[in-house]
């Protein structure tokens, strides 16, 4: 049989052909007129799809770049900083936050599951220079309360730094209503393009605090690219094709809702929601324990696998019989958990397409007792009350 290979990976994640036309017709120098009107136009999109007043910066850099330019111009060497680690990415945060010298203190919370806020009360200290935290921590699938920890935040006068790298388009944000002085952003997640690009909003008081931090940058000094998007440039050579694809990527979810782009992204992180319910919906219709019950992200939906199955069996079947391209649990997760994505160019003829081949992956690799048509069942439930709100 013919198989289309489909990625259900939380990034990359499918690409919009929109933006892969675009990215092979951007034959352009980036320091010339139809550049710097393409880049100021991209720059001024990406305010209104990261939901935000403040300036927002694109960098040549995996979502990475910009966590480490978080750290980099924000501390000091000494600077005593709050982490909240509840999986790889928060652990990332940590690892960064210390190479660049800070004093770093931790709170966690297990795999699957998100913290304790009177924890991250009584952690928060006044000398704490800034808290790091993802919107989504990817590696467990779970949804972390932004909202809650950045009132809690907001007491200390700390700056509040998010990883929205698979949050930004399956979450709702209020960036500048919460206070968030950075939230990163990644190309190959929700904005549906290859990886290469990461974007952050930067607030005032985060610039503010640019000014006395003394930790060495260069490539990704964010003052340096302040001056030169102003007027439309990159500090250093930008990806040419990528944003020409990010342009493209804004403009399709901008019309999705009549050319509106803030009701677009608000459309795009429902589709998330809505694709995520019917998922989880189905996977339990067939047995399967989700990772993350309490805290389940829109992302992505991580899945455990029964007693004496390893993860990867499951994943490989998915791919070898039906080319679905799922992700493994990640450190000490893996061979315990798979992922599937719901982030970007996913609709809900893909959900149901997923759980259809989960059905079969079930039955005939574990065993289970499935009777077909269970799953999509249960996500039509899903997708069919949401139709109807």
């Amino acid at each position: 049989m013919i198989r289309k290979t489909r990625l259900f990976t939380p990034g990359p994640t499918p690409l919009l052909p929109a933006a892969q036309f675009a990215m092979a017709a951007a034959d352009i120098h980036h320091r010339t007129p139809e550049f710097r009107a393409l880049f100021l136009r991209v720059l001024a999109q990406l305010k209104v799809f990261v939901g935000t007043r403040n300036d927002v910066l694109l960098l040549s850099s995996s979502g990475t770049g910009a966590m480490e330019a978080s750290v980099s111009n924000l501390t000091s060497p000494d600077d005593r900083v709050l982490v909240l680690s509840a999986g790889k990415f928060g652990e990332r945060w940590a690892d960064l936050t210390k190479a660049f010298g800070c004093q770093v203190d931790l709170v966690k919370a297990p795999y699957g599951q998100t913290f304790d806020l009177a924890e991250v009360r009584a952690a928060l200290k006044p000398e704490h220079k800034a808290v790091y935290m993802q919107a989504t921590e990817t590696s467990t699938a779970v949804r972390h309360d932004v909202e809650a920890v950045a009132k809690l935040v907001k007491e200390t006068g700390a700056l509040l730094v998010v990883d929205g790298i698979t949050g930004l388009g399956t979450t709702h944000f209020d960036v500048d209503g919460w206070g968030i002085d950075v939230l990163i952003g990644g190309s190959q997640k929700a904005v549906m393009i290859p990886p290469g690009l990461s974007y952050l909003s930067v607030s005032e008081k985060a610039w503010a605090a640019m000014e006395t931090a003394t930790n060495p940058r260069y490539y990704f000094d964010l003052r340096k690219e302040r001056k030169n998007a102003v007027k439309g440039e990159s500090a250093y050579t930008p990806a040419v094709a990528l944003i020409a694809g990010l342009g493209a990527a804004l403009d399709y979810i901008a019309g999705q809702a009549g050319g509106d782009l803030e009701k677009g992204r608000i459309a795009l992180v429902d589709n998330a929601q809505v694709n995520a319910a019917a998922t989880r919906a189905g996977l339990v219709a067939l047995g399967f324990t989700l990772f993350a019950p309490t805290a389940p992200a829109a992302a992505a939906t991580a899945v455990a696998v029964p007693e004496g199955v390893n993860s990867g069996d499951v994943v490989k079947a998915l791919k070898t019989r039906f080319a679905l391209v799922t992700a493994n649990g990640q450190g000490e997760m893996q061979g315990k958990i798979f992922r599937v994505a719901h982030l970007g160019f996913f609709d809900y003829l893909d959900t149901v397409a997923l759980l259809g081949a989960m059905e079969h992956i079930a039955k005939d690799t574990l065993g289970l007792p499935v009777k077909y048509g269970q799953a999509v069942a249960a996500a039509q439930q899903v997708y069919a009350a949401s139709a109807n709100s």
